[in-house]
Formats: C-alpha cells, structure tokens, sequence
C-alpha cells in the first residue's frame, strides 16, 4: 500500500524515503497542495532487453490470424464503438 507523504516532507528526508524505499519496499505519492504530483517506489524489475535488430525475428515468430482475421477486425470495431465518449474539459 502506498503512503502519502508532501513534497515538503520527500524534499527535507528525501535520504530517508530512498532508505525506506530501499530496505522495506513501500512506495509513495507525493502530493503538493493536496494533490497528487508524483509517485516513487522500488524499481521493478525489467524483462529479457533484446536489441532493435531483433524485432524482425519476433515479429516472424508471432503465430499468424490467419482466417481469423476478418472476426478480429470485426471484434475491433463492436468495441471501438460501445466506448464512451471522454468528456471535453
């Protein structure tokens, strides 16, 4: 569960907070005037990193749609259209 600390308070013990980050793994979100601006917590850890060269491989690996592919399309579209409209601020 994340705590909620002022950015005051992660600017004045900003050591403590990595520490506490660090050693216990809890996260935070940092509000400034009671809003939230940011979140911090332990790194997660990244995947198998490959290099660009080497998409074209995955990309040729990826099983193939197929006769399926007009009932993708179709799906795609019924949930295109059954969102709703983001309001406008």
């Amino acid at each position: 569960m994340e705590k909620t600390v002022t950015a005051t308070e992660a600017a004045r013990d900003f050591s403590e907070l990595l520490n506490r980050i660090r050693f216990t793994g809890e996260s935070f979100v940092i509000k400034r005037g009671g809003k939230t601006v940011a979140s911090i917590g332990p790194v997660r850890e990244t995947k198998v990193v490959r290099p660009l060269k080497a998409l074209k491989g995955i990309l040729n690996a990826l099983p193939k749609i197929g006769d399926d592919l007009d009932n993708f399309e179709k799906d795609l579209r019924e949930v295109w259209e059954k969102q709703p409209s983001l309001p406008v601020f």
